[in-house]
């Protein structure tokens, strides 16, 4: 059986909205899609010119201007804001919904489906390297601006940077339901006073604003082609959170994350990078943190409070995304089963993954007393962010060339010139592989591995439930030709696999030697679609003799919540008395047999990750009060 394929195309209508309903979402917006991106100018310039990286001088400060003012163009609005929030998965963004886009556009073609699968798995991976980065740099970052403040400071800026992170950590169980309302205008305040603090600059020094001309930028590249590309490692720190436009596209629509970035954020970043430029001209020795030298010395503990207000706004954002993104994984088939707590009764997005949590935290940890400043991070941000920039734009020319059927010639040149974009960023940035560019992939790496193990050792424990067991149909032929008592009830059988029969049933059967007057047997399919409705949710095939065997189809953002599908089968004629149907479980004891499915030490993984995932029936919202699970041995 297959979930209606997911469909993507430029013409995706956008939500309809009158210009208040508008206004509302782009400043719901700001706080959770722009969060990352507008805490870059805490760091970006600083870092273009730290350590004499680039000569301070009024031509290379033009020329890096330039060089972010395109950078926001090329890569923000027109590659992300203009083409790639097109690119919708029946509404829904983010990596893991352009994977399935792109999957199911050249599903015809195996060898190259799967080689997209593991670009994009890994892509997803690496994504969680982001998110240590992004929490451990931004609240360092903000921080740090006590050392302008107040130099005898600095000693202090690690372990207040560590508690603002725990506390930020720690309240994730509580939900973001009761705080969310505030980070939109909090954020809002945040994009004005960044731009309140360049403008006086901008107008002390306005021959700044010639670096809006793409002469600038060429110009620095090739008069000082070493050190323009060194600077661009840095440079990219400014775009950092642009995958966020689209992994939020679900959340608020095309529309709203679009009027925000051309009406506040674009502007806002704009005039705060320029005014830092500008009073760079003038004032060169106040490089060391140019973002904070910009603000009036009464206000700089305010602005310390705004800023690590914003950057906690940023990483909260972060945090959720990479609890929606383990959940998909996860119904995927990509990650085991893991505890998810949902936070708010309204919003089913609003979740909690405590193991996610806590995993990220313990790394962030690890970044901020390893690196011990948000310029030892920041040589470790930018790989993760062009990896996944890179991945995202390899991924959008197969939904542009075979989903959408555009002219090859139209996807070769705009896949090209983004991809010519991203690899120089990408090559720019492998020159900090060894002063910390190695963190985020040794996280994604690992990540991938988990994901990879899990995902395969799950098709070879599939193949062998196949071969040890026995069709449903001829089972049931052969149960009735003599059949057992019945019982009164129902009983849910949970299988893995359609038409085979579950050793739940065989267990029951064994030791019981009873079979309940209704039997279902019911598989849970998880599809490459954000979301499956209720009309398409269950399909039924009668077996006779009051047994029927169900599939019960989910996206990859439905809660997979079984009892509540299975009340669909009572328009059906199946009646299901609450506390007259029991759910049959078999739990599963891997055991590695080590003869070449997977290196001995991956299937030793395999193991302890299937010994260690959820229980079945939490992550499947069964009743505890009424399930009965009987045990399995297999060797894989």
């Amino acid at each position: 059986m297959q979930a209606p394929a997911p469909t993507a195309s430029p013409a995706t209508p956008a939500r309809r909205s009158g210009p208040a309903a508008l206004a509302g979402l782009g400043l719901a917006a700001l706080g959770v899609v722009y969060g990352d991106i507008g805490t870059s100018p805490l760091y970006a310039l600083k870092e273009v010119f730290a350590e004499g990286r680039v000569p301070l001088n009024a031509a290379n400060v033009l020329g890096v201007l330039s060089l972010v003012f395109w950078t926001l163009t090329i890569v923000v609005s027109v590659k992300y804001v203009v083409l790639i929030l097109r690119a919708d998965n029946n509404g829904e963004g983010g990596l893991i919904a352009m994977l399935a886009l792109a999957t199911q556009a050249v599903r015809h073609r195996p060898r190259l489906r799967r080689g997209l699968l593991v670009l994009g798995i890994f892509g997803t991976a690496v994504f969680f390297g982001d998110g240590v980065i992004t929490p451990a740099i931004s609240v360092l970052s903000a921080i740090e601006g006590l050392e302008v403040a107040a130099p005898k400071l600095h000693r202090h800026v690690v372990p207040l940077a560590l508690v603002v992170l725990t506390l930020l950590f720690s309240a994730q169980r509580l939900g973001t339901a009761a705080v969310g309302r505030f980070f939109g205008p909090v954020t809002l305040v945040w994009f004005v006073t960044m731009a309140a603090l360049g403008l006086p600059h901008i107008a002390a020094q306005p021959q700044v604003l010639a670096a809006l001309s793409p002469h600038h930028a060429l110009g620095f590249m090739m008069h000082h082609p070493g050190i323009a590309f060194a600077a661009l490692g840095a440079v990219v720190l400014c775009v950092t959170g642009a995958e966020a436009l689209y992994a939020d596209l679900g959340h608020f629509g095309r529309a709203p994350i679009r009027w925000a970035w051309f009406v506040v954020v674009l502007p806002a970043l704009l005039v705060n990078y320029f005014g830092q430029g500008a009073m760079l001209l003038v004032q060169p020795r106040n490089v060391k943190n140019p973002f904070f030298e910009m603000a009036p010395e009464w206000s700089l503990f305010p602005l310390i409070g705004l800023a690590t207000l914003a950057t906690v706004i940023a990483s909260q954002a972060l945090i959720t995304a990479a609890f929606s993104v383990a959940k998909q994984a996860i119904q995927l088939g990509y990650l085991p089963r893991l505890r998810i707590a949902h936070t708010s009764i309204r919003d089913t997005g609003q979740i909690y993954v405590p193991f996610v949590n806590w995993a990220l935290y313990g790394c962030v940890v690890f970044a901020v007393v390893v690196f011990g400043s948000s310029g030892a991070l920041a040589s470790a941000y930018g790989i993760a962010v062009t990896i996944d920039m890179t991945i995202t734009t390899v991924m959008t020319f197969f939904v542009i060339r075979f989903a959408w059927r555009l002219p090859l010639a139209l996807c070769a040149a705009a896949t090209a010139l983004f991809l010519a974009v991203d690899l120089t960023f990408f090559a720019a940035n492998l020159m900090k592989m060894f002063e910390g560019g190695w963190f985020p992939l040794v996280i994604g790496g690992a990540v991938f591995v988990l994901m990879i193990t899990w995902k395969q050792g799950r098709q070879l424990l599939a193949a062998k439930l196949r071969e040890e067991s026995i069709e449903l149909p001829l089972f049931m032929a052969s149960l009735f030709a003599s059949p057992p008592q019945r019982v009164a009830g129902t009983a849910v059988f949970l299988t893995a696999q359609q038409g085979v029969t579950p050793f739940a049933l065989l267990h029951n059967l064994k030791h019981n030697k009873v079979l309940h007057e209704q039997n279902l047997f019911v598989t849970v399919m998880h599809h490459e679609v954000p979301w499956i409705g209720f009309g398409k949710r269950v399909e039924v095939e009668p077996l006779g003799h009051d047994c029927w065997q169900v599939a019960l189809h989910f996206g990859f953002k439905n809660d997979p919540d079984v009892p509540e599908a299975l009340k669909l089968l009572e328009g059906r004629g199946i009646a299901l008395p609450e506390m007259e149907t029991s759910y049959f479980l078999s739990r599963d004891t891997v055991v590695p047999a080590l003869r070449g499915g997977m290196a001995p030490w991956r299937e030793k993984l395999f193991a302890s990750m299937h010994r260690n995932a959820a229980a079945a029936a939490d992550f499947l919202h069964l009743p505890t009060n009424r399930i009965v699970e009987l045990g399995t041995k297999l060797e894989i």
